[in-house]
């Protein structure tokens, strides 16, 4: 979402009408730096926001783009690195993988298209599906069909089959970010197509305003997360002191579950950083029971483990699939004791939640860094 965020900032720079260029990963074989959705946006000028590759293919679609803004047409470019020599095409691509990359034209300020899709589902905070096909002898490519974050449907060509057809895909899409699937219609249309979930900024609300909290909070937002921090005390409750935070609350933990200005989504992450064992209590009491992705807490495990029994001795006891997503103490085991380390630590593990990986060293790892994109390369 960090890379979203940039995206529209930039797009808003943009004169109202004026001709942009997105380039965005619509299929990957092999090893890429970037998967499927990656994105970056072109302007006229040369400036850009995201990125689609380490560096090896920007500057070529850089020039890519030059000619689909200025035609209006979009093009597909397939990059093949796969052969034995490191230099192709003069980009020296080094990852062995073909990736495929669709640049079509935007334009800025349109109400209903692409870039203002994009801002809402940031505004809203809430998910949005888009698809868009990408090669097809049937459709003109970059032919979209984009779900809003309010429910509604867009879709770039008024094709009532086609509309059907895309939301299909998005019910198959299930909880995947992406998927690229071949499109096939009842009369025998089909294209490729890039399936996408857009998905809000991840939230993270961080309990205490200590000076420790200030790296986890930096770090988060340096991801592009929706940051939040709560204290009790007005005189580390204060903008001032996180300024890099989206929210800031004086609240203490009592009054939480009354409180109109505490939100917690299901998904959100969670980091007590009290350092006061009766304000954890009181968290954890009002925390478990809203089933956060993740709950870390500072303090030996001997604490943790210790507020658990003082709340079963309350007659409050929580279920192992609850307690699985309480992480006491946060964090990875990287040796790490400063302020900032510690946040490191914290960050990962949380990160390794998200992606549903057990945090261990890439060189142990067996199977493949990213997870196979579900796709071909053949042509339609």
């Amino acid at each position: 979402m960090k890379t979203i965020r940039a995206i529209v900032e930039l797009a808003a720079t943009a004169q109202t009408g004026e001709v942009l260029a997105m380039a965005t990963v619509v299929n990957v074989r092999g090893s890429a730096y970037r998967r499927p959705g990656a994105r970056m946006l072109i302007l006229p000028d040369g400036r850009t926001a995201g990125m689609i590759s380490g560096g090896c293919l920007e500057n070529d679609v850089r020039e890519q783009a030059r000619t689909v803004m200025a035609t209006g047409c979009p093009r597909l470019v397939t990059y093949d690195s796969t052969a034995p020599e490191d230099i192709i095409f003069g980009l020296g691509l080094g990852c062995n993988g073909i990736v495929q990359v669709l640049i079509e034209p935007l334009l800025a300020g349109e109400p209903n298209g692409l870039l203002a899709f994009l801002g809402a589902c940031l505004a809203r905070r809430h998910l949005g599906k888009v698809m868009t096909l990408f090669a097809s002898d049937d459709f003109p490519i970059g032919t979209s069909l984009m779900r809003w974050p309010d429910g509604s449907v867009a879709c770039s060509l008024n094709d009532t089959e086609f509309t059907a057809g895309g939301l299909a895909l998005f019910q198959e899409l299930g909880s995947r970010r992406t998927s690229i699937r071949k499109m096939e219609l009842a009369d025998g249309r089909c294209g490729r197509v890039l399936v996408e979930s857009v998905a809000p900024p991840t939230p993270l609300t961080i309990f205490g305003a200590f000076d420790d909290a200030i790296p986890v909070a930096q770090l988060a937002k340096s991801l592009g997360w929706h940051v939040t921090v709560i204290d009790a005390r007005p005189a580390y409750a204060t903008v001032e002191r996180f300024p890099m935070a989206d929210a800031v609350l004086c609240l203490r933990p009592e009054t939480l579950s009354a409180s109109e200005k505490f939100l917690l989504p299901r998904e959100s992450l969670v980091m007590i950083m009290t350092h006061s064992v009766s304000h954890d209590r009181e968290l954890l009491k009002t925390l478990l029971p809203r089933a956060p992705r993740y709950v870390g807490i500072l303090g030996p495990k001997r604490r943790t483990e210790q507020v658990l029994e003082e709340l079963a001795g309350e007659g409050i006891q929580f279920h192992e699939e609850i307690l699985s997503r309480l992480h006491g103490p946060a964090g990875l085991d990287i040796g790490a004791e400063t302020p900032e380390e510690i946040a490191i630590s914290i960050i990962a593990e949380m990160q390794a939640v998200l992606a549903q990986r057990e945090g261990g060293a890439l060189r142990e790892r067996v199977a493949p860094i990213h997870e196979p994109v579900d796709s071909t390369l053949a042509n339609v």
